[in-house]
C-alpha cells in the first residue's frame, strides 16, 4: 500500500502585486502613498510609547511630529530631484512631473534631514531638548521606513540584480529596465531593507534599555546600523543613478554618515553618559497666584503699619493675631458712633465741655488693638472717619 506523502510546494519566486491604484469613484488610491501614510503613523505609534515611558506629554510629541513629517515629505522630494534631476529637467523631460510625488521618488536623506530640522523648530517651541526627541523617534523612524519599502514593492520599482533564488521578485516586463527585458526575476531590495531596518529597531531598543542611551546616542545608533546595511544593499540595485568613483552616490552617502554616526556615539558616550530627564517637563506649572488670592489671603500679604493719619477702626492686628482686621475696624467704627449717640448734646460752657469723654478713651476700651490715643481724628460727633 503506497503512502501518500504531501508535497510541499515551494514558490519559484515572490509574485509583484497586480496593481498599485484602486479607484474610489474620481478619487484614485495608490498603495505607495497608502505605505508612506502606515509607516509615519507606526512609527509615531512606536515613538509615543518609548515618549511615554520616560515621562514625556504625549500632546508635546504630537506637536512636534506635526512639525517634523511635512518636513520630512519635503525634504524627501527635494533630495530626490536634486540628485536626479536627468529624470525631469533636460530635452524631452516635463519638470512637472517633479511635483508627482505619488510616481515615486523620495530620498531618505532628505526626509531625515528636512524632518530633524522640523522636530527641531518645533522642540525650540516647546522647549524640550532635541536630542531626546531624537533618541526616543529613532526605532520609530526605522519601523516608518520598513512599512514605507512595500510601497517600492507595488510599484515595481528599486529591485536588484537578476536572481533565480526562490526569493527572487518577479517584475512584470514594462518595469524592466533597458538591458535587463531577458530576465524575469530580480532581487527584491526592498524586502532585503525592511529585514534589515527591523534588525536596527531591535538593536536600538535592546541597547537603549540595557545602557539608557542620551543625548542622542540612540539616534546615532539607527544611523550607524541603517547606514551599515543600506550600503550592501545599494550596491544591489540596477536603477540609473548617479555615480562617483564607479560607487552610486547613496553608497558614498551612507559610508559618510555610518563613519560620522559612530565618531559621535563614541564621544557623546564619553562626554554626556546617561539620560535626559524629561520627566520634569511633562509637568505643567504651578499658576501664579493672581491679586485677589493676594488679597484675600491675610497670611500672604505684610500687615500694613499704623499710621498717625490712620482714620478710626483702621490700625493692623498682629501677625499671630486670629481676628479680622476689617472687623476690628468696624467694631471700633460702631462703638465709637454709639458713644457719640449716648453723649448728651454738647454745650457751649466749658464745664460741659470738659466733662465729655474723649474720642480716644473710647477707643482704648475696644480692644487690644485698637490705636492708642493720639491716634485718632475725629472731625464730627457722629463718628465719622476720613
Amino acid at each position: 500500500m503506497s503512502s501518500l506523502v504531501p508535497a510541499v510546494i515551494i514558490p519559484a519566486f515572490i509574485p509583484s502585486p497586480s496593481q498599485g491604484v484602486w479607484h474610489l469613484g474620481p478619487l484614485p488610491l495608490r498603495a505607495y502613498a497608502i505605505c508612506i501614510l502606515i509607516g509615519i503613523f507606526a512609527g509615531y505609534w512606536l515613538g509615543r510609547r518609548r515618549w511615554i515611558a520616560r515621562g514625556g506629554s504625549p500632546e508635546v510629541l504630537a506637536d512636534i511630529i506635526m512639525w517634523a513629517v511635512p518636513f520630512g515629505l519635503v525634504g524627501a522630494r527635494i533630495y530626490h530631484v536634486i540628485t536626479d534631476a536627468e529624470l525631469y529637467f533636460g530635452a524631452g523631460k516635463h519638470p512637472i512631473d517633479a511635483l508627482k510625488i505619488w510616481h515615486g521618488g523620495l530620498g531618505i536623506w532628505g526626509a531625515v534631514g528636512f524632518g530633524c530640522l522640523g522636530a527641531w523648530i518645533a522642540c525650540r517651541r516647546h522647549k524640550v531638548p532635541f536630542l531626546a526627541v531624537a533618541d526616543v523617534m529613532a526605532p520609530g523612524i526605522a519601523l516608518a521606513q520598513v512599512v514605507g519599502r512595500f510601497g517600492n514593492y507595488f510599484n515595481q520599482e528599486l529591485f536588484g540584480r537578476p536572481t533565480n533564488h526562490w526569493w527572487g521578485l518577479e517584475i512584470d516586463f514594462n518595469h524592466r529596465p533597458d538591458g535587463f527585458k531577458d530576465f524575469g526575476t530580480f532581487h527584491p531590495t526592498f524586502l532585503y531593507e525592511a529585514i534589515w531596518n527591523l534588525g536596527v529597531i531591535a538593536l536600538v531598543i535592546l541597547i537603549d534599555r540595557r545602557f539608557k542611551l542620551g543625548h542622542g546616542r540612540a539616534f546615532a545608533l539607527y544611523v550607524a546600523g541603517y547606514t551599515a546595511g543600506r550600503a550592501w544593499i545599494e550596491n544591489l540595485r540596477i536603477d540609473t543613478v548617479n555615480e562617483f568613483a564607479g560607487l552610486r552616490l547613496n553608497v558614498w552617502t551612507a559610508m559618510l554618515l555610518f563613519v560620522l554616526a559612530v565618531a559621535y556615539f563614541i564621544l557623546a558616550t564619553r562626554l554626556k553618559p546617561g539620560q535626559e530627564d524629561i520627566s520634569a517637563l511633562a509637568t505643567p506649572a504651578a499658576p501664579a497666584p493672581s491679586d485677589t488670592d493676594a488679597t484675600t489671603t491675610p497670611t500672604d500679604t505684610p500687615a500694613p503699619a499704623a499710621s498717625s493719619d490712620s482714620p478710626a477702626g483702621t490700625a493692623a492686628p498682629d501677625a499671630d493675631s486670629p481676628e479680622n482686621p476689617s472687623s476690628t475696624s468696624e467694631t471700633a467704627s460702631e462703638e465709637l458712633s454709639n458713644a457719640a449717640a449716648d453723649e448728651p448734646a454738647p454745650d457751649s460752657s466749658p464745664a460741659v465741655e470738659a466733662n465729655a469723654p474723649t474720642a480716644s478713651k473710647v477707643v482704648e476700651e475696644t480692644g487690644p488693638h485698637s490705636p492708642v490715643e493720639g491716634d485718632l481724628k475725629v472731625d464730627s460727633t457722629d463718628g465719622t472717619r476720613d
